[in-house]
């Protein structure tokens, strides 16, 4: 699987100096005339770079094509129609260089006028190269004009080129446009090159190919002797044979080259972002990117494999991987907190919303917090290989139903890489290998959390158990991989759930929306209220199950109650939102949809008539999570315990009581609102499935003759005593 490199680090400075080619692909459509939608947004972009300040040096193919299109037509107009039955002649390809290049450079004196930007034609020739006089001048040239702003258009003089057509001959200083761009790029000492193609960088065999893929980052050692080459350009001299070469070529001379697609919007300004489109070429992709490359079934394949070690190693052993996990965690705090540090800062450099930071941030004590968790974990009862059930089938014919890992677990997070540190102490404890695809906003957290656990891990079980998913794209093929990867549990937003859901055959455990209410009855304790509503939303506003919506009897508006409970939370900055009711009553504003999850310091508050009121509430705007009531009438909270079809439902204590490592499961990979499979906090149990196991002395079926079925239930031993008895 490739690595997710960080574009921006590719650069090794500010870039300032952009040398930018446009393939004759891109310049032109259908019959060789310009494709002028394409060309004038491409245009669009360079003049905005201009203006930004960047030295804008371009590089365009496409005179001979536009060249040889106009004068087809010239031919079909002078042509009599007995002319027009006789064999066609080509067309001498620099005739046709000759008419297409003042056509180009019109339209790109014209295009940029509009735009304020003056432009400079720089026709070229291979053996002007060789005269370093000509190289110095050139340089001084373009210097000047990129002081005034001017956007120089390099084209390859092929009207006077001393090379014949087909131009087979690729030797020389330079042999077509791409290979002009890197000699520029190189010769002007530009800071990075672009090469715009009709595809959307290299692939790994020919574009059209479904199997073909995306190569995100080119390393020369791997991939030179791997890539099957499609056709040459349909229009153009070069092709990606050539776009490959040239890139090679300036990135090895410490240009940073990105070949990308010229046909999708802004993909200029995206490469400058550092955006991960096209195919980077740099002379250190070597150090970044693995030269072995796993594929998404190859790591689902290694993380069962590794499973399976696990399971065959003893109980004692199983629990020691974890404390040594634990154990890990603490002896890197240090550096854990370094890297979770740097994801900060970037996600608040980047806007990213409040609540997606906190959710975030690894606060004081979080890894001591882990640790602990993962503590409690180890010394709870093996699950695997428990008897559930034990029934005798027949005279001496033994039947269990014993629990058992599920096999490969895919875990795609947002945000939150302290859930990373759960879900892979649980996998463990359950046996199960494990994928993992973490938010891109703490890429650096989770590295160094997968690296200090799979380091903890023995060699015997080795540290494949458990795969980090590095990259977003690989998220499409591991969702076809139902026949190695057993259970997906997305955790995130409703959107995420729900894309995940609609691209897979694999079973989805988890939940959309984290909705979850309080209701105050109007027999409940004030001081009581006041505390659970508070903790319920101020404890961590960002979690699943913080208060999102305050229910309210009715009869406590009358008796101040609901006062105190608003002034509580006001009190410590929670912006309230009120339902029809409860807006104009308490003079706040109205709430767009009682369906929404704030993840933040705010909350929706609504009066209702009584426990029937708040339930059907609930029910009609709830995401089946948790819900909870204060009161003191013993029926109604039996009441609202029994109806609300809720995931987890709770008397005169916090909503945020539903999470596994407080609920003594150990930990949680994820609260699931299903109503298959598990329920509520997802701890070691819900990662767990049955099989049967029969023990007999030779018993055949023989058509149910001679076998007498007993069918009598065996009482099931506690494990202790079953080891000790040798079962």
């Amino acid at each position: 699987m490739e690595e997710e490199i960080d574009r921006s680090r590719a650069f090794a400075k500010d870039v300032k100096r952009i040398v930018v080619k446009v393939g004759t692909a891109v310049v032109t459509g259908k019959g060789g005339r310009l494709a002028l939608g394409r060309l004038g947004a491409i245009c669009e972009q360079l003049a905005e770079l201009n203006s930004d300040g960047f030295e804008v040096i371009l590089v365009s193919s496409g005179a001979v094509g536009l060249g040889r299109q106009r004068l087809r037509y010239r031919q079909l107009v002078n042509s009599s129609f007995a002319d027009l039955q006789k064999p066609q002649t080509e067309l001498d390809g620099k005739a046709c260089a000759g008419v297409g290049q003042s056509s180009l450079m019109a339209y790109y004196e014209t295009m940029f006028d509009q735009m304020d930007v003056t432009v400079a034609q720089m026709l070229v020739t291979d053996s002007s190269f060789r005269d370093k006089d000509f190289r110095k001048q050139l340089s001084e040239t373009v210097k000047a004009m990129l002081k005034m702003r001017v956007i120089p258009v390099f084209n390859e003089n092929d009207a006077i080129s001393t090379r014949k057509a087909p131009y087979k001959d690729s030797t020389g200083i330079f042999w077509d446009n791409d290979s002009l761009a890197a000699l520029l790029a190189l010769e002007l000492k530009a800071d990075l090159l672009i090469l715009l193609s009709d595809v959307e960088g290299l692939y790994t065999g020919p574009p059209s190919d479904p199997k073909s893929k995306l190569i995100h980052t080119y390393v020369k050692e791997k991939h030179q002797e791997e890539i099957t080459f499609g056709e040459k350009s349909r229009l153009g001299r070069g092709g990606m044979t050539a776009k490959v070469k040239a890139a090679v070529n300036a990135a090895y001379g410490g240009i940073p080259v990105i070949i990308t697609s010229g046909y999708a919007a802004e993909n200029i300004a995206k490469v400058l972002k550092g955006l991960r489109v096209g195919t980077l070429f740099h002379q250190d992709a070597h150090l970044w990117a693995r030269v072995v490359d796993t594929t998404s079934r190859d790591m689902a394949v290694a993380a069962r494999e590794s499973s399976r070690k696990l399971q065959a190693l003893s109980s004692e052993d199983r629990k020691n991987i974890l404390l040594d996990i634990a154990t890990a965690l603490e002896a890197n705090e240090k550096i854990i907190k370094a890297e979770n540090d740097l994801d900060v800062a970037a996600a608040q450099e980047a806007g990213y919303e409040e609540s997606l930071v906190a959710r975030l941030v690894m606060k004081p004590g979080k890894i001591s917090s882990l640790a602990a968790s993962i503590r409690q974990l180890a010394e709870m009862e093996d699950p695997i290989g428990r008897v559930l059930k034990k029934t005798e089938v027949a005279d001496g014919l033994i039947l269990e139903k014993t629990s058992s890992p599920l096999g490969v677990l895919l875990i795609v997070f947002e945000s939150r890489p302290d859930a990373l540190v759960q879900i892979a102490s649980l996998a463990i404890r359950s046996g199960n290998g494990l994928l993992l695809k973490g938010g891109k906003e703490a890429r650096r957290s989770n590295a160094i959390l997968h690296k200090v656990i799979t380091d903890a891990i023995p060699k015997t079980v080795g540290g494949k158990l458990i795969g980090l998913v590095t990259s977003r794209d690989e998220i499409p093929d591991l969702l076809k991989l139902d026949d190695v990867i057993d259970l997906v549990i997305p955790r995130g937003s409703n959107k995420l759930v729900s894309q995940i859901k609609n691209s897979t055959k694999i079973p989805v455990l988890g939940h959309a929306d984290g909705i979850c209410h309080v209701y105050v009855d109007k027999s409940c304790k004030v001081d009581m209220a006041k505390r659970v509503v508070s903790d319920a939303k101020l404890d961590y506003p960002a979690a699943c199950n913080a208060m999102e919506t305050l229910l309210v009897h009715k009869d406590l508006e009358q008796n101040g109650v609901l006062n105190e409970l608003i002034y509580a939370l006001q009190a410590n900055g929670v912006t309230l939102y009120g339902g029809p009711k409860a807006s104009g009553k308490l003079n706040i504003p109205e709430a767009k949809s009682f369906h929404h999850e704030y993840s933040s310091k705010a909350c929706t508050v609504e009066i209702v008539e009584d426990v029937h009121g708040a339930i059907d509430h609930i029910h009609q705007h709830g995401s089946a999570h948790t819900d909870c009531i204060v009161t003191e009438d013993s029926e109604v909270a039996e009441i609202f315990l029994r109806q609300v079809d809720s995931a987890a439902v709770i008397h005169n204590a916090s909503t945020r009581f539903c999470d596994g490592f407080r609920f003594g499961l150990g930990a949680e990979v994820g609260i699931s609102t299903s109503r298959i499979h598990a329920r509520g906090p997802v701890g070691v149990e819900g990662l767990l499935t049955t099989r049967w196991i029969m023990r007999g002395k030779g018993q055949v079926v023989d058509g149910d003759n001679g076998v007498a079925y007993t069918h009598k239930d065996i009482p099931v031993l506690e494990r202790t005593k079953a080891v000790e008895n040798g079962h």
